[in-house]
């Protein structure tokens, strides 16, 4: 909170990390590297990083090619300013686009823009339409970028561990069942309404069944041809990679070929087949998105936000790890943030990172954010000139592309042998994901998938497995004596431990697990205890009643006997001496390892334990307890138990 020159010069290298690696920059070892990964990624990978995609994931979010272009623009450029990873490629993405087009369809329908024409046939303004469209996505943009910052100032970078990998997977091939369903309308050149909310996806899917007779042919055979040629020229790309020197670009060849076609034999106009009209050049001035769609928004923007975040910070940390640097996941979020925050003034849509794009920029020798920023400037160099040229694109051809690229999304199914093999609850969390976001749409599914997975963490915290441990001869190492053999339990002695940490929710099922594994009924020995004890007062009782007597009726004699009976009468009775058996082990040992904390009702709980076995004559040691600090405010519990619980 001090305010120095130091203290100005160190934030301000943390919000612009450029300014830290820049001057640094080794212009000899990188700068080639990030020049050919600029081209390669701009240039020769168009259709996997720029143009294509940009076009492609605008018709996936239900807006004008254009605003495709500028999000594969602005979002690179600025991201060069504020990331901290060097390899990820941000930009449009399939899962983004498509939860964006969710909502451009539910709050902007196209029935609200219906015109009729010569006073009979109703048809849709399709530039009010988009003009709408455009102000509406902006301010989701906006706002999601609001969000990210937010979060990323606060240090919640850490939210993302709460996406766990399996919930990530089943997250992202449910959205790509979404992408595929919402993509069939431009298969067969049929029109449909828009849906939202639960169970949307399958009333799209009957309305199109339904639909189906009314298919536009030339539109379905356009790209089932174009899904063919991507496909197959796809494997042989696969196949010959090492042969190959650079991966054949079928879908700009698609693309560039089809477009001739459409303006040739004008399929729009012949056949009916819908293509992308006009595409303005030029850059855009800012605007002010519309606050009002603020309150509206506000909860898919922030499941965008999450989503967008999660995928890019999974992508940085895996280049991070491979190239040997460090990712910020903080800065990460506020660079992800403050390019969707500017971009959306520029009527980008929210943008992540892409695998493709990144394994691209990586393989191809990009070393630093540099590579990006060139990426991005021959895309803006498309913006200005090249644009306009794909006016007469099949819609039909982009969907195939869109459809194509699902291939990898669709590979996570392997996921669920995978799983089913390693970890059943890990496969129960992708099916929950999966199902969830299939029925209950892509907002509302992110939520019930990511509260089911913390009642898994829950479940699996208030149910860890307990045992108790035995020394294998010969060494020192302490194994479960029920799953291995060669450990015996150390004679006297009950080495217990929990595989997870004690906390409110399971230190009761801990003592009782302690209680049950220690081979003896701790409970019932100590209500013996209790009677005998109740029973030895009586007798007690009695006798000092009679000793009263007697002293009335003869004092002298009633002191000697009193006394001598005083001396003679144990100081503590035992279990020996009230006649119940008495523990075959005399120590239990706690085993630490697992605890990272205690809170006030594990304290209470484990005061009882200590309790209740020096009722039956057995000391309580704790084993691998953490170091003076960590259950700081907690240790001095230890020491009133028993003495020898701070034994470590």
């Amino acid at each position: 909170f001090l305010c120095s020159g130091s203290a100005a010069k160190s934030l301000l290298f943390r919000f612009l990390p450029f300014l830290r690696w820049l001057p640094r920059y080794p212009i000899k070892d990188w700068l080639l590297g990030d020049i050919v990964s600029g081209f390669s990624v701009g240039i020769m990978h168009l259709p996997q990083g720029g143009v294509v995609r940009g076009l492609a994931y605008a018709l996936l979010a239900g807006l004008p090619p254009v605003t495709g272009l500028y999000s594969s623009f602005y979002p690179v450029f600025l991201y060069f300013f504020f990331g901290t990873s060097r390899h990820n490629s941000v930009g449009p993405f399939a899962v983004i686009s498509v939860m964006i087009g969710s909502l451009t369809e539910s709050l902007v329908p196209s029935e609200n823009f219906l015109q009729s024409v010569n006073g009979s046939n109703a048809t849709v303004n399709e530039e009010l339409r988009d003009a709408a469209r455009v102000e509406l996505v902006a301010t989701i943009t906006v706002l999601t970028g609001i969000f990210q910052v937010a979060l990323g100032l606060l240090q919640f970078g850490f939210v993302v561990t709460y996406l766990s990998d399996p919930l990530v997977r089943g997250y992202t091939t449910a959205a790509s069942v979404h992408v595929l369903v919402s993509q069939l309308k431009n298969v067969f050149g049929v029109s449909q309404g828009e849906n939202s909310g639960p169970l949307s996806l399958f009333v799209t899917v009957i309305d199109l069944c339904k639909k189906l007779p009314d298919t536009n042919v030339g539109t379905l055979v356009t790209a089932i041809i174009a899904m063919v040629a991507i496909l197959i020229v796809k494997e042989l790309n696969h196949k010959f990679a090492a042969k190959l020197p650079m991966p054949i670009p079928i879908e700009l060849i698609t693309i560039i070929v089809s477009t001739g076609i459409s303006y040739g034999v004008n399929l729009k106009d012949k056949f009916g087949i819908s293509v992308v009209g006009n595409i303005p050049s030029g850059l855009k001035p800012p605007v002010v998105p519309n606050m009002s769609y603020f309150g509206q928004v506000a909860g898919n923007a922030f499941a965008i936000a999450v989503v967008g975040y999660a995928i890019c910070i999974s992508l940085g940390k895996i280049f991070a790890l491979k190239h040997g640097y460090k990712v910020d996941s903080n800065q990460e979020l506020i660079a992800l943030g403050l390019s969707n925050f500017l971009g959306g003034f520029f009527q980008c849509f929210a943008i992540s990172c892409s695998m493709s794009r990144s394994l691209v920029q990586e393989s191809t020798g990009g070393n630093s954010q540099v590579a990006g920023v060139i990426a991005s400037l021959v895309i803006l160099v498309t913006i200005l000139k090249i644009g306009e040229l794909f006016r007469d694109l099949p819609k039909a051809i982009l969907a195939a592309i869109i459809i194509v690229n699902l291939k990898g999304m669709f590979k996570q199914f392997k996921d669920l042998r995978t799983l089913w093999k390693s970890n059943k609850v890990d496969l129960l969390v992708w099916v929950v994901t999966f199902i969830a976001t299939l029925m209950l749409n892509l907002d509302i599914g992110l939520a019930v998938s990511v509260a089911f997975g913390l009642l898994t963490v829950i479940f699996r915290s208030q149910l860890p497995h307990y045992s108790i441990l035995g020394r294998i001869s010969d060494t020192d190492v302490y194994r479960d004596v029920v799953e291995y053999e060669m450990a015996q339990e150390v004679p006297g002695v009950k080495i217990f431990r929990s595989s997870s940490t004690i906390y409110f929710a399971n230190v009761e099922l801990y003592a009782e697990a302690l209680k049950k594994k220690s081979g003896i009924d701790v409970d019932r020995l100590i209500e013996k205890k209790k009677k005998a004890l109740k029973k030895l007062k009586k007798q007690q009782k009695k006798l000092e009643k009679e000793r009263a007597k007697r002293k009335k009726n003869g004092p002298g004699l009633s002191v000697i006997e009193l006394n001598a009976g005083e001396s003679s009468a144990p100081s503590e009775p035992t279990l020996q001496s009230l006649g119940l058996p008495k523990p075959s082990f005399y120590a239990v040992i706690l085993d630490f390892s697992p605890v990272s904390f205690v809170d006030t009702v594990s304290i209470k709980i484990l005061k009882n334990i200590f309790r209740d076995f020096q009722e039956i004559e057995v000391d309580v040691f704790v084993a691998s307890c953490p170091g003076e600090g960590d259950l700081q405010g907690h240790e001095p519990w230890l020491g009133m138990a028993t003495p020898l619980a701070q034994s470590r």
